[in-house]
């Protein structure tokens, strides 16, 4: 079943006991077309499989060799359901006298962790409120109501148009946000329900691919901040994040002058984001992918933003409309996203457990009715990627629980100041291109 020379355990017979097998054993299976992973002690084949899973086989393959346990509960809400697609994949359990993870971790933390995800699932708050996404929504709609209009009543003046323009944004940064509450299904029970209110949201309300985004952003959970993993930080040669300064820097890699990109990552960083990289992206995975249903929701925005502006703009001007929305959401994309994540810890892959691995990838910046919305909760980071199904109106509450999971275990909970938090993005890339500099002059 591995796929790589000869099987190194005896396959069980149907209702016999099953193999028992070693970390050893497991560990030599994380090679593409042949990988292995545990969940709850029993080890899984997921060699031929990958391809078919429904965050892709990326997502699953960062789990090669490895405890998943904790991810395959964070990120799955129905897993009854999904145990019926693991079992065929089965191929053992763990010995007895081996440990539930492999390596130097903290036992205690995981057994902690685990037992606060479960008070959680008790004290339900997995459970979202209809009300607070049907506000969300509704205020997303009225928004670009709004927009037109502004410009249907003032006509198309520069300041009608701002005025739009900045209307527009806010309605397309909101959007994001609620197409990202869909997508890790914690809005609706039903998971198909999410994933076609994701379709419509992604798709007719801002011209992208549902299963683009989802497929890059399942990874950047699985493994924050991780090169090779996360493509959130996966930005080389552009622009160098923590451990990739010192490499860049002794390999003599100079494509560009790093010790500057605290400066350039303002003209080709927040402005260019979502204009020019996702935009190209997108419609890269949605043609290579043949996801002609998301290409089909995307052309119905494009179509109905041009039919709304192009009576009162014109073609040029309409694109012009389109251009100064997309490069004012991408400053709100860039800033909010990346600043809790960006000055964390950004690296190579450390084999740390769930709880360990999402906290040194995430800080939370200090709450604010304002802050909440305007972030779209994204400044409780840290209790988003520990519960990623959870729906935002919950993370207040599950806050001071976290918090008290920290402490007890002397992990950092960091939790900063709104504009500080936009400032360490830039003093992140300084230090990190000065990294760069004494490594590369000096190696």
């Amino acid at each position: 079943m591995g796929g790589v020379g000869e099987p190194d355990w005896e396959p069980a017979q149907r209702g016999a006991p099953l193999p028992t097998l070693r970390w050893e054993q497991v560990r030599r299976h994380n090679l593409p077309g042949d990988k292995w992973l545990v969940i709850e002690r029993r080890v899984y084949d997921i060699s031929r499989w990958a391809q078919r899973h429904p965050g892709g086989s990326r997502l699953i393959g960062h789990h090669g060799a490895e405890d998943a346990t904790d991810a395959f509960h964070a990120f799955h809400q129905d897993l009854s359901f999904v145990r019926k697609f693991l079992q065929p994949l089965l191929i053992g359990e763990l010995a007895p006298e081996e440990p539930s993870q492999d390596g130097p971790q903290n036992t205690q933390l995981i057994e902690d962790f685990r037992a606060l995800r479960q008070a959680v699932e008790d004290m339900k708050l997995f459970e979202a409120k209809p009300a607070f996404f049907g506000l969300l929504l509704g205020h997303i709609l009225a928004m670009e109501v709004l927009a037109w209009l502004m410009i249907y009543l003032l006509g198309p003046g520069w300041l009608p148009s701002t005025l739009a323009a900045l209307i527009l944004a806010v309605s397309q940064a909101q959007s994001w946000c609620l197409q990202h509450d869909l997508g890790h299904t914690s809005i609706f029970r039903n998971s198909r329900w999410n994933h076609l209110a994701q379709q419509f949201v992604m798709g007719q309300l801002k011209g992208f691919s549902a299963h683009w985004w989802n497929f890059r952003h399942f990874q950047h959970h699985a493994k924050p901040n991780i090169f090779h993993k996360d493509p959130d930080v996966t930005v080389a040669p552009v622009f160098l994040l923590g451990e990739s300064s010192i490499e860049y820097g002794k390999k003599k890699r100079r494509y560009l002058p790093y010790n500057h990109q605290h400066l350039y990552f303002f003209l080709i960083g927040p402005p260019l984001l979502t204009l020019v990289n996702f935009e190209v992206e997108n419609l890269a995975y949605m043609l290579v992918c043949m996801q002609w249903m998301d290409l089909l929701w995307a052309a119905s925005f494009y179509a109905r933003f041009l039919l709304s502006y192009v009576p009162f703009y014109g073609i040029p001007g309409a694109l012009l409309l389109f251009v100064a929305v997309r490069v004012l959401e991408s400053h709100w994309f860039v800033w909010i996203t990346q600043m809790n994540h960006i000055p964390r810890e950004i690296g190579h892959e450390k084999h740390r457990d769930w709880a360990s691995s999402q906290l040194a990838a995430t800080c939370n910046v200090e709450p604010s009715l304002f802050i909440d919305w305007f972030s779209g909760h994204l400044n409780f980071q840290i209790e988003h990627h520990l519960f990623p199904t959870m729906p935002r109106h919950n993370y207040r509450r599950v806050a001071p629980l976290v918090k008290a999971l920290c402490a007890k275990h002397g992990l950092s909970y960091e939790v900063k100041p709104f504009l500080t938090a936009l400032v360490d993005i830039v003093r992140s890339l300084k230090k990190s291109g000065n990294v760069w500099l004494e490594a590369y002059l000096h190696q």
